[in-house]
């Protein structure tokens, strides 16, 4: 049986390519010596096929296939609307 697809969740740092956005993913790590909690960020290139992510939205990216050289996740759902994309709707 196939294991489970990972899932992250994160903001859209950038949407300026066409049906691909940056997400930016952070983490929580305990130091191992020092036993002090770090704050680590990952930026990752998602698909997302209508382009309906704009910057500052909060994202679920999930595992997929390579589709390119460097992507290998897609949007899986939209989970916060950033306040300047619904500024611009409310026009």
């Amino acid at each position: 049986m196939r294991e489970p697809r990972k899932k992250l969740v994160g903001h859209v740092v950038s949407d300026k390519m066409d049906k691909t956005v940056v997400v930016r993913v952070e983490r929580l790590v305990r130091h191992l010596l020092y036993d002090k909690v770090l704050r680590m960020e990952k930026k990752y290139k998602a698909h997302d096929a209508e382009n309906a992510c704009c910057v500052g939205d909060r994202v679920c990216i999930v595992e997929s296939r390579p589709l390119s050289r460097e992507k290998r996740w897609k949007v899986d759902e939209i989970l916060e609307r950033s306040e300047n994309v619904m500024a611009e709707v409310g026009r």
